[in-house]
């Protein structure tokens, strides 16, 4: 299974889960459209070819899916759906390599996301990418 079809598989049991996709037309129409802002997010330790992945779906109006769904909804709005712009934070970090390796695959705005890139360590990470790839609660 290729990584975008467990993306759009997740991306689908999310959203039959929360009750945005329906079996029923009568009940599909009153719903109303499908999120139009969705990511698949992974963080990985070490490189990615490690087996150690975390993984979730974010999906923003509403906020869910996520830890910290509305921060990193929040984080997202802000630089119009492109993580590479989301601001650096001015934090001090600790000269320890422990690299991590992020993915996001999805959907912002109508516009098709896919950013990867492998960071130092988790600090860095956090510092560069806002909230969005904070998993943890």
């Amino acid at each position: 299974m290729t990584y975008l079809t467990k993306a759009a598989a997740a991306a689908g049991a999310l959203l039959a889960a929360t009750g945005l996709l329906t079996a029923g037309p009568a009940r599909a129409a009153s719903r109303g459209p499908l999120p139009d802002n969705w990511l698949y997010l992974t963080v990985t330790k070490g490189d990615a070819r490690s087996s150690e992945t975390r993984g979730t779906l974010l999906l923003c109006d509403p906020p869910l899916g996520h830890a910290h769904a509305a921060e990193a909804c929040a984080d997202l709005s802000a630089a119009g759906g492109d993580i590479g712009r989301i601001p650096p934070a001015n934090v001090f970090c600790p000269m320890i390599f422990a690299p991590v390796t992020v993915h996001a695959s999805g959907q912002w705005n109508g516009r098709s996301v896919d950013f990867q890139e492998t960071y130092s360590s988790a600090c860095t990470m956090r510092a560069r990418t806002g909230s969005v790839f904070t998993l943890d609660g």
